[in-house]
């Protein structure tokens, strides 16, 4: 699996860089040493088609490509014309945009209670979402959320009547965790996905972390440096088990990216404890 970087919030983007957004994918890459960004379309409002290939271009330098363009859920499973109508013309828009930026894949959580009506007005406006995704060679991923898209068997079978190779899922550690059964719902929805969404929220120090790791000396042997780096255990996740659901979706044959998204209040530090759990965790399972 390789580690990326969700820019889900305008917090998060001003912590990594006061310069604006479009230093950001340089500050990822040197900083953390990650290669990829999955963007929120809440940073993104305003933007016209400028503003999404100059950001593109910076991130293309950078060696920090786009991957993913995340949206919140929509209605695609309305069933009034109006609301539908709106939906799909979002939808359409969003795929414009995700192609600009140079993403591979589109993740949209579908707003809408558990009927078959609703049902079957999703896979009609997904079908020809993805029919439109395929001419630009992008992904659509499915974000499950409450409702329409909350049971992993719904999930699946919402995919396989959509059908084609561009349709997936985007599964989220923070939703699976507030599920009965975390582990089975990654391990039921991850063979299906493109990407993952490795959401943190808070951690805490091992008691054996250096005060000031930075300030190590180094022994000149690069071998043993990293042994001893590896005798600081890595930060707890306090909220729920990180390296359990890395394990899950391990365990279902994915290795694709992960992608770290920090909700927490710790800024920069939480996404550097973030690297070095899921790090420690990728490391464990493999």
């Amino acid at each position: 699996m390789l580690l990326t970087l969700t820019l889900s919030s305008p917090a998060v983007a001003r912590s990594l860089s006061t310069r604006g957004l479009a230093e950001v994918p340089r500050v990822v890459r040197d900083e953390y040493g990650l290669s990829g960004l999955n963007v929120s379309t809440s940073l993104l409002k305003g933007a016209d088609r400028t503003t999404l290939t100059n950001f593109r271009d910076a991130a293309d330098r950078a060696g920090c490509a786009c991957l993913v363009l995340v949206e919140p859920p929509i209605n695609l499973a309305a069933t009034t014309p109006k609301r539908g109508d709106q939906a799909e013309d979002r939808i359409m828009r969003l795929i414009e945009a995700a192609g600009l930026l140079g993403c591979n894949s589109l993740a949209l959580g579908i707003a809408g209670p558990d009927s078959e009506e609703a049902f079957d007005m999703a896979v009609e406006r997904l079908r020809l979402a993805a029919e439109k995704a395929e001419r630009r060679e992008l992904n659509i991923l499915i974000s499950p959320t409450e409702g329409l898209t909350e049971d992993p068997d719904r999930v699946s079978e919402l995919i396989k009547k959509v059908g084609g190779f561009r349709i997936g899922t985007y599964p989220d550690f923070e939703t699976a965790s507030k599920t009965a059964d975390p582990i089975a719902y990654l391990r039921r929805l991850a063979p299906y996905a493109w990407a993952v969404s490795a959401s943190t929220i808070d951690f805490v120090e091992p008691e054996n972390k250096p005060e000031e790791p930075a300030a190590a000396e180094s022994t000149g042997d690069e071998e043993l440096d990293a042994l001893l780096e590896q005798l600081v255990d890595p930060p707890t996740h306090v909220p729920y088990d990180i390296n359990a659901m890395v394990a899950a979706i391990a365990s279902v044959g994915y290795d694709g990216t992960l992608a770290i998204d920090y909700r927490g209040n710790a800024g920069t530090l939480g996404i550097r404890q973030s690297c070095d759990a899921l790090e420690a965790a990728m490391e464990q399972t493999a």
